[in-house]
């Protein structure tokens, strides 16, 4: 399944038929963030082919979330789509309560909701952007693993999203940055936590993908989205991430957690 997004970008690719499902997620109950478009869509459509019933909670594209809804359907999955603010927390105590009034809990969190906006300097970020990126990117993962974690137990995972630029930086994206390494902090300590609950909790680290978040650059900067790359000389695609999720939600991960994922085409992190 593949997406024009904008011609300055390859076409995105979200599945494709080379990943055979074996049912690893067979009758779990997910909830992904942002699972409308993006890496969220593609985590969305394999965990559906391995069996999930798959939640998606949607900021405001409703028409993206009806075409991953259809995509989930169509891997012979249930799927509920549900609209929703991650940077308010009754927003994300009501998504949690429709999943679980749903299908009866919660199995597997995807915190993947997130938004990015590019700065030439510091002096140009104000007030409201910096508590936006805190607010969303942040506190929304905080408000719906709250909410979550009171019908979660013993196997299940939580998986985040950060990013490659909380450990290499980025120089116009220092608002971003900041959030994804505080979901790295977050991460390793919620972890710890959670150890006697028997619930793991990693993260994923992609690097560049061809993703709606990265039209930010297109009216910024156009040259930085054309030669956004990695050493292996191109973006990653969302379905290059996906089989990621799919093993830290399953069992093939039993003794994984506080442990991040770097799906970055070859950036060396030392993370």
């Amino acid at each position: 399944m593949t997406d024009q997004i904008d011609n300055m970008m390859p076409p995105a690719e979200y599945i494709n038929d080379n990943y055979k499902g074996s049912g690893k997620l067979a009758d779990k109950r997910v909830l992904i963030t942002g699972g409308d478009s993006g890496i969220g869509r593609a985590v969305a459509f394999h965990m559906a082919r391995e069996g999930a019933k798959v939640a998606i909670l949607y900021h405001s594209d409703e028409e993206s979330a009806n075409e991953t809804r259809k995509g989930i359907e169509a891997e012979g999955a249930d799927a509920l789509v549900l609209q929703g603010d991650t940077a308010n927390s009754s927003s994300c105590k009501e998504a949690v309560e429709a999943v679980v009034a749903q299908w009866g809990g919660i199995d597997v969190l995807v915190n993947n909701a997130g938004m990015q906006k590019p700065y030439h300097d510091l002096s140009e970020v104000s007030d409201k952007d910096w508590q936006q990126h805190f607010d969303v990117n942040m506190a929304g993962m905080f408000y719906v693993t709250r909410a979550a974690l009171e019908h979660m137990k013993e196997g299940d995972s939580i998986i985040n999203t950060t990013s490659v630029n909380a450990y290499v930086g980025n120089d116009v994206l220092v608002p971003y940055t900041a959030t994804k390494g505080a979901i790295v902090g977050y991460t390793r300590a919620l972890s710890r936590q959670l150890l006697s609950r028997g619930i793991r909790v990693n993260q994923v680290a992609p690097g560049p993908v061809v993703s709606e978040i990265q039209l930010v650059f297109k009216d910024f900067d156009k040259d930085i989205l054309e030669s956004m790359s990695s050493p292996m000389g191109r973006m990653g695609q969302p379905r290059e991430m996906g089989a990621a999720y799919v093993f830290l939600a399953c069992q093939d991960s039993s003794f994984v957690t506080g442990q991040t994922l770097h799906i970055n085409g070859g950036m060396i992190t030392n993370g």
